[in-house]
């Protein structure tokens, strides 16, 4: 069992939870900042984690779900309060309603992890602030030191798998619930470049191109908070295809980590998408998450099903050795 101590401290008002591992810090660490990581563990094993939000920067936020063997779920969110790479995060917990909203009914607490090397690996300590002996009680009751212990059981296996979550993987898409999927990507490159390659348009138009043979004469791109952005691509050769592109809002921005946006397809009817774009510096380059929220399972499945996950990855093999290498 990775936990070796669990401290309860009523003049404190403190909840410390220490847990050992062989892998190193470095590895530790990115178990947290990555969702796809962090929801195999985040969780008791009976109520594995779906995190549709996760900004491992100050002021960013994590939204999450936990769902039961008879179907039940429950939620929670993370206020980032402060980093510190590969040392240390802190953040203020709660639980959430199922919009993702804090849920004021129950208590919030101040959560803090630090990370060090130890003699054989690498060492998490937790430490969860109270507000009160009796919020510290009430959520002891509720099972917290139990989940803690059950949720931290399976971060061996998360820590052993290596090559999953390496660089070199390529774009993968992952469904999250009946209107939202992950598009996600190691990008070799650092967070600052990333973000550049995705906000400059003379950037974009050399690596945001899907498959050989397309140009992008338009790239209206959005850098302000409710701005309009509108992208138009076309072939080379007119059998390939016809010309097609894209418009959207800028509706939240916080460089370099995170972007939101609306999209929808030009001249198409009906409801677009929302897309939330985060980047989150990791050990071989950045790690990039795009999150979209569709209008319903259907319109999510026929959309994936078009190949965009192959023509997200052809351009973002593009970026890495036409413009960050």
């Amino acid at each position: 069992m990775p936990v070796t101590s669990v401290t309860r401290d009523p003049e404190t008002l403190t909840m410390t939870v220490v847990a050992d591992f062989t892998a190193g810090v470095r590895r530790l660490w990115e178990v947290y900042v990555d969702p796809r990581q962090l929801e195999r563990f985040w969780g008791p094993v009976e109520y594995p984690a779906t995190f549709t939000r996760h900004d491992a920067a100050v002021g960013g936020r994590s939204t999450y779900s936990m769902k039961g063997p008879d179907g039940d779920t429950s939620g929670g969110y993370w206020e980032w309060l402060s980093v510190d790479p590969q040392k240390s995060f802190e953040v203020r917990d709660g639980f959430a309603t199922p919009d993702g909203e804090p849920n004021t009914e129950m208590p919030s607490m101040r959560m803090r992890f630090v990370f060090e090397e130890t003699g054989d690996g690498s060492r998490v300590t937790t430490t969860t602030y109270f507000n009160t002996l009796e919020e510290l009680e009430q959520l002891v009751q509720m099972g917290m030191e139990e989940g803690l212990r059950s949720a931290m059981s399976q971060m061996d296996a998360v820590l052993a798998d290596l090559s999953a979550y390496a660089a070199g993987n390529g774009t993968v898409s992952q469904i999250l619930s009946d209107t939202q999927a992950r598009i996600s990507r190691v990008v070799r490159g650092p967070i600052e470049k990333v973000w550049q390659a995705h906000h400059d348009a003379d950037l974009m138009r050399r690596w945001m191109l899907g498959p050989d043979g397309w140009t992008m004469p338009v790239c209206d791109v959005a850098t302000e908070v409710g701005d309009k952005y509108r992208y138009e691509w076309e072939p080379v050769d007119s059998s390939q295809g016809e010309r097609f592109g894209f418009e959207g809002e800028l509706l939240e921005s916080a460089p370099p980590y995170r972007a939101v946006t609306t999209e929808r397809m030009i001249g198409m009817p009906g409801d677009g998408v929302r897309n939330e774009l985060t980047l989150t510096p990791v050990a071989e380059g950045t790690l990039l998450s795009v999150v979209i929220t569709f209008p319903d399972a259907e319109t999510r499945d026929a959309i994936l099903a078009t190949g965009m996950t192959d023509g997200m990855e052809i351009s973002y093999a593009r970026l890495e050795y036409d413009v960050l290498a």
